[in-house]
């Protein structure tokens, strides 16, 4: 669970910091015009991140305090 719980916190890192890249490799081939994600979502990624943050924090946590 801890290696999850890393994997997860890396990931949500990528979706606070650059959401861009985060459209891009999973949404910009839904897209005719691919020129950049919308403000909205790059708003509401960067909360999904932050939100998936705490979650693999949490799972870290249980891992190691709760065995």
């Amino acid at each position: 669970m801890l290696f999850i719980g890393i994997v997860l916190l890396l990931f949500s890192a990528l979706c606070v910091v650059s959401p861009k890249t985060v459209w891009y490799v999973a949404e910009s081939w839904k897209s005719n015009d691919t020129t950049e994600p919308s403000g909205f979502y790059a708003y509401s990624t960067r909360i999904g991140g932050i939100l998936l943050a705490l979650f693999s924090l949490f799972v870290i946590y249980v891992d190691i305090f709760w065995r």
